[in-house]
């Protein structure tokens, strides 16, 4: 039996130019999975008013953190996708390797494409790992959508696999903790560590999106992997869009209040990014940090996404083997 494992994140933008950028947020924001309204409304509000109003600031914010290489997203997870396959290899030897591809859920390479190639070389049995730790119907159902639409085109179809979150795995939450004690040992403990996750609309967590009970999830563990008390740590939501309730606090007004309070050294984690993107990059280190530095605050350290950190690859290695099929 041929095995294949892949792995998907959301996308980037092919270069951090207006229209590449333009193309990327209509394909991202016409999904309705990600925007739940209905569409003879909802394209006039993105055509007018989002792709006109949005596109340049995004753009602007791609070009701060633009690598040679391309987005620091799709170049973590090409990294993270070699570092995989040569961690298979050892596992399994290269006889019974299982071949790693990435995907991504917008702007390529799209995952229709990677299944056609991989079947078209003979492989019948799919591992698919969205880079999703917490589950939410705008990340890893839009996937199950993609998979779906596939499937359904086909009719020899393929043993395929998604893993559906990882929020509350012992070596993720270990990942986590690694991760945060690594910057620890470099700057010191800090007053607070704000664990900052992406944000969804509240009305989709009222509609029995799991997303936000699995982020506090991930949170406690986490805590209490590193030995925490309450006072030593927070919760909050980024990256909100428009003028609908999101799931709050927000991170940035956390911040300003951190600041206000005297709180003087703020660590920030975002443990609902596997990479490192514009969210991160961006937002949290330059937008975010500027506002607590301006309210008052003193240091602040982002720590790393675990990207393609040994611990995050064992990790991945660890939830995969529990769904590939083995040899007798």
């Amino acid at each position: 039996m041929k095995k294949a494992v892949v792995i998907m994140n959301l996308g980037t933008p092919a270069e951090p130019t207006k229209n590449a950028v333009r193309s990327f947020l209509k394909e991202f924001l016409s999904d309705s999975r990600v925007v739940e309204i209905p569409r003879a409304i909802w394209w006039w509000i993105l055509h007018l008013i989002i792709l006109n109003f949005r596109t340049p600031r995004v753009a602007r914010a791609y070009q701060k953190i633009w690598q040679q290489d391309g987005s620091p997203l799709r170049v973590i997870t090409v990294a993270q996708a070699d570092k995989l396959q040569t961690h298979l290899q050892t596992t399994y030897g290269k006889a019974d390797c299982p071949q790693v591809k990435l995907a991504m859920t917008y702007s390529g390479p799209c995952l229709a494409d990677v299944v056609s190639e991989l079947q078209q070389q003979g492989v019948d049995h799919i591992v698919l790992l969205p880079l999703y730790p917490q589950y939410s119907a705008t990340t890893t159902g839009s996937i199950y959508d993609q998979l779906a639409a596939i499937i359904v085109r086909q009719r020899d179809i393929p043993s395929v696999h998604i893993i559906k979150q990882y929020f509350d795995h012992p070596l993720y939450i270990k990942a986590l903790a690694h991760s945060v004690e690594e910057q620890w040992s470099q700057t010191g403990r800090p007053d607070r560590l704000l664990m900052s996750f992406h944000s969804i609309p509240q009305r989709y967590v009222d509609a029995g999106d799991p997303y936000y009970e699995q982020c506090m999830g991930t949170a406690k563990l986490l805590a209490e992997k590193l030995g925490l008390n309450q006072g030593q740590w927070l919760v909050s939501f980024q990256s909100r869009i428009g003028f609908a309730k999101w799931l709050s606090p927000y991170t940035i007004e956390v911040l300003k209040e951190l600041g206000e309070q005297e709180i003087k050294h703020v660590d920030v984690i975002c443990p609902a990014f596997a990479a490192d993107c514009l969210e991160t990059l961006e937002e949290i280190q330059y937008e975010n940090k500027a506002v607590f530095i301006a309210a008052g605050g003193e240091q602040f350290n982002l720590i790393p996404c675990l990207n393609e950190h040994p611990d995050h690859i064992e990790m991945m290695a660890s939830i995969i083997d529990n769904y590939l099929p083995k040899t007798s």
